[in-house]
């Protein structure tokens, strides 16, 4: 650290002789306004590699899943460089959406119907031009689920695309009801604690392409949703891992969810009134009196607790029996750091859980200029092809 505080005062002060023996009058009249402004950029990059750019903590539940990651995934050893000018984690939550490339992703649409009239909008990223899995019946396959109100054009999901179209992989992506501009069949639409529809798509996943390896990635409720279905299914499930990416562990209830508003009431009016007072609901000021007013009914919940507690991933922690990678971010302001479950992932040598100290709520950029890909599209690409390519040494978990 000495040796860190001394290359930055002689940068500081060579700086300083090179800028005022070239400008004879600086901002303020000799110079004084330049070397402030040095001095201020020297010692905010000292703060910044001292107390912002930090190795992540990785916490697991056994030895040998912890020895995996280690090998297969070496982006969990090395220090983490958030945006030198965005690392606070609500500006990285809320730059993220504005800020990240989309890259081009060419779909092959699929609707699935469900046992209730339903449908789901099902988005395939076949990749047929994989060269290191050409055939189709056997190339690994990545079943991802966006966040909250998410489809398949959001930047993180095409992103994860891209880095699977490189590995040769194959890519699906669930939207969950009403949300990808499909019609709503039913008065139902969907909620982090209902996993039906999510099992209804892996069987037919599956079914589709039985020979081959299939995992399963989940962001924000997209993350939820998935530990809840591997807490209630247990080992009887055909996904040979999970990530969960910056995933609540407690039902959130603090925030105007103005965008649901729009997709479940506005844009599928028609279909919901049947069942509900929309009027009613849209005077809803808060999540937990939406959800008194339309998800606890709908699901069948007596009450708003008892569908928060069934909604929470940390109730399923223990009787998940994959392998599964979470990663969350200590200043996501919507699983902050005293939510994050830490002692529940040590009891379950199935988990792994992965902390930065910055990164905010699927944010986790870096670079001058964050436009492509973040800190957890590493990780992604890494787990994915170590499970893949690796699992075997999984087996035995």
């Amino acid at each position: 650290m000495n040796t860190l505080e001394f290359n930055f005062n002689v940068l500081t002060r060579d700086l300083s002789l090179y800028w005022e023996n070239q400008v004879k009058v600086g901002l303020f009249g000799s110079g004084v306004g330049l070397s402030l402004v040095l001095g201020f950029s020297a010692a905010y990059a000292y703060y910044y590699l001292s107390s912002v750019a930090k190795k992540p903590q990785l916490v697991s539940g056994g030895k040998t899943f912890h020895q995996f990651l280690k090998e297969q995934c070496p982006v969990l050893s090395e220090t983490y460089y958030p945006t030198f000018w965005c690392w606070e984690g609500r500006i990285q939550t809320l730059i993220r959406p504005f800020i990240t490339a989309k890259p081009w992703v060419e779909y092959r649409n699929e609707l699935l119907g469900m046992a209730d009239g339903g449908q789901i909008s099902l988005d395939w990223f076949d990749n047929d031009d994989s060269v290191c899995y050409p055939d189709t019946t056997t190339r690994p396959t990545i079943l991802l689920l966006p966040g909250l109100t998410g489809t398949s054009m959001e930047s993180y999901i095409l992103h994860m695309v891209q880095q699977s179209q490189d590995l040769g992989y194959r890519c699906v992506v669930f939207n969950n009801r009403g949300v990808s501009n499909e019609r709503l069949l039913t008065p139902r639409t969907y909620c982090a604690a209902n996993t039906e529809d999510l099992e209804a798509v892996i069987d037919h996943i599956h079914s589709t392409i039985a020979g081959a390896p299939l995992m399963a990635a989940g962001v924000s409720m997209g993350g939820m949703m998935l530990t809840n279905y591997l807490g209630r299914k247990g080992r009887e499930t055909c996904l040979r891992a999970a990530a969960a990416k910056a995933r609540n562990y407690k039902c959130f209830l603090y925030f105007k969810c103005y965008v649901l508003f729009c997709f479940s009431l506005v844009l599928h009016r028609q279909i919901l009134e049947k069942l509900f007072d929309i009027d009613h609901i849209m005077k809803a000021k808060t999540i937990r009196e939406f959800d008194e007013r339309f998800t606890s009914i709908m699901f069948g919940y007596p009450t708003n607790d008892e569908y928060y507690r069934d909604a929470s991933p940390c109730h399923k922690l223990k009787s998940v029996q994959i392998p599964m990678l979470c990663l969350n971010a200590a200043d996501d302001v919507f699983s902050p750091s005293h939510a994050i479950p830490v002692e529940a992932v040590k009891q379950n040598p199935n988990l792994a859980l992965l902390v930065t100290s910055h990164g905010g709520h699927i944010g986790f950029l870096e670079g001058l200029w964050p436009r492509q890909s973040t800190y957890m599209d590493r990780v992604f690409r890494q787990f994915a092809k170590g499970v893949f390519e690796h699992g075997r040494k999984l087996e035995d978990l």
